[in-house]
C-alpha cells in the first residue's frame, strides 16, 4: 500500500539520484595537491635537457 501513495520514480530518476550520491562521496583534493603538481611540472620544465 505504501507504493500507491508515493509517486512512481522512473528508472532514469533513480539512476540520477544514485549517481548524485556516488559523486558526493568522491573525495575532493585541496589546493595542497594542486601546488605539489604545479611544482613538479615547473621543475620538469626548467630541468636541463641533455
Amino acid at each position: 500500500m505504501k507504493r500507491e501513495l508515493e509517486p512512481m520514480e522512473t528508472r532514469q530518476e533513480r539512476r540520477e539520484k544514485k549517481l548524485r550520491k556516488k559523486k558526493e562521496q568522491i573525495p575532493q583534493h585541496g589546493k595542497a595537491l594542486a601546488k605539489i603538481y604545479k611544482n613538479a611540472v615547473q621543475k620538469r620544465a626548467t630541468k636541463k635537457q641533455p
